[in-house]
């Protein structure tokens, strides 16, 4: 069962879940909380010079102490425009997005008209829940208007996907009745937030997630300068030691475990420090279990990442390593976000789409953006061969992508590749490409032949007389109405 974001659909609550509590200390918590109206216009991965058009949704939040409102990227990922009211109160008051972390679905909105903040002290944040401990979750889910507060039991914390950015981070599984409008709403113990609403099970009944709080925490600490940086990445690709006889080849002392270290990533934090064939025994002083997992509360255990991701970009990670069957210590600079040595990038927002259009031909990389073009059922139904990417979703080079001629504009100059889509090029002029920019070089480079010849690994190719495409770029834009013959970011000096 695959966890759905909590937005566009109507759900009526159980009427035995609504909860009411202490007087002072609820109505302290109700004053807090907003709803967030939303206008999106997200970009077209398939016509990437194009918008989508306009959309509009609506989502929770919570107010906290220095007039910040807290809620999830989801709700305000590719806004156009925002606008909250608080509980109780009729007006809405235009919001900004002051700081966003996609990766871990939290945004930090600001409101600049001083009375949406009249008499309201805004909240604290709390410390992570145990499992068993009740708490309350605050929204506003579709089916109705006012406020909605349910009660709920924190069933375990572990690293989750986060449907949002595709990223596994720490996340806490909770049994209260949350749905579509409850994203960004706070989790509340003792009156204060312990995590932040994010994403159910669409197929179970009450099985909820939320983004905790120490994440909450990681994402102020990392905006204290003005900037967010993101999580880091250690940069190696690892695989469980349950099997004694792979335990016994490298050497691995009986009362010893750890992970198997298969890959290290070019330009990685890692790379030049950590080898294949190294095991991984221990993170920041932790053992690692064979099965990759350490201990991060008594009796309670998650992903290794857990420990890579309490740290800030540029902080030292240290890592105790079998190699060759002697034990070490190494210290590593997590110098690279997470999600940023992806082969195929992660779900990107508040971007626009990277093309470029020669001769009619539209180059574009592979993105999981692009891929979910293919509609809700994506995995199932956008082309297989693209698809596979994504199983072994790592470059061989630093910055490498997977680029595509994603289709072409049909003209004079192009006859014969009108139909010709999601083609991977792998060479240009005989010259192996590994990224977009290399791509442009190889096509406009000075010294270029008659003939422009793009070939794929199968040996295809696609040949185009460059002094025709040059001769129609003008006609070809105008007539499919595409502003530029590249993206903003291809341009010079981008």
């Amino acid at each position: 069962m695959r966890p759905s974001i909590l937005a566009r659909a109507a759900l009526l609550l159980p009427a035995a879940l609504l909860l009411t509590c202490p007087a002072r200390a609820d109505e302290d918590v109700k004053d807090a909380i907003v709803k967030i109206y939303t206008i999106v216009n997200s970009p077209d991965y398939y016509n990437p010079w194009s918008m989508r058009g306009t959309g509009s949704g609506t989502g929770s939040g919570a107010i906290l102490k220095g007039r910040k409102i807290l809620t999830n990227a989801h709700v305000v990922g590719n806004q156009t425009f925002i606008q909250v009211r608080r509980y109780g109160d009729a007006k809405r008051y235009q919001a900004r997005v002051e700081h966003v972390s996609h990766e871990a679905d939290l945004a930090l909105l600001t409101v600049e008209d001083p009375a949406f903040f009249a008499g309201v002290e805004g909240l604290d944040l709390g410390t992570m829940p145990e499992a068993q401990d009740e708490v309350l979750v605050y929204g506003f889910p579709m089916g109705g208007d006012t406020l909605s507060v349910t009660k709920g039991v924190i069933s375990r914390f572990e690293h989750q996907t986060y449907v949002h950015s595709s990223c596994s981070l720490l996340a806490g599984q909770m049994d209260a009745a949350i749905n579509p409008g409850n994203s960004g709403g706070p989790v509340i113990k003792g009156g204060r937030i312990a995590g932040v609403v994010m994403q159910g099970i669409s197929q179970a009944d009450n099985i909820g997630y939320m983004v905790p709080v120490n994440i909450v925490q990681h994402f102020f600490r990392d905006i204290e300068d003005g900037t967010y940086a993101g999580f880091p990445s250690l940069g190696v690709i690892m695989q469980g030691m349950e099997n004694p006889d792979l335990k016994r080849k490298y050497r691995v002392p009986e009362d010893r475990t750890g992970m198997l270290v298969t890959r290290v990533l070019p330009g990685s934090p890692a790379d030049g420090i950590v080898r294949e064939g190294d095991v991984m025994l221990g993170i920041e002083g932790h053992p690692i279990a064979d099965d990759g997992t350490v201990e991060f509360r008594p009796r309670e255990r998650t992903s290794l990442s857990y420990y890579i991701q309490e740290h800030q970009l540029g902080e030292s990670l240290q890592a105790e390593l079998l190699r060759d069957g002697a034990a070490t210590n190494v210290e590593v600079t997590l110098s690279r976000a997470m999600g940023s040595d992806l082969l195929v990038p992660n779900d990107e927002y508040d971007v626009l789409p990277t093309y470029y259009i020669y001769g009619g031909v539209v180059f574009a990389p592979l993105t999981r953006n692009l891929l979910k073009a293919w509609g809700p059922n994506w995995p199932g139904n956008a082309p297989n061969e693209l698809m596979a990417y994504l199983s072994s979703n790592y470059p061989e080079v630093d910055g490498e992508e997977v680029v595509l001629v994603l289709k072409v504009l049909a003209a004079d100059v192009n006859q014969g590749y009108h139909g010709t889509s999601n083609w991977v090029v792998e060479s240009v002029d005989g010259r192996r490409i590994r990224t977009m920019r290399e791509l442009i070089r190889a096509i406009e480079r000075p010294d270029a032949g008659e003939f422009l010849t793009l070939s794929n690994e199968s040996g295809q190719v696609i040949v185009l007389d460059r002094k025709k495409a040059e001769a129609t770029r003008g006609d070809v834009l105008r007539t499919y109405r595409v502003p530029d013959d590249r993206s903003p970011d291809l341009r010079e000096g981008s």
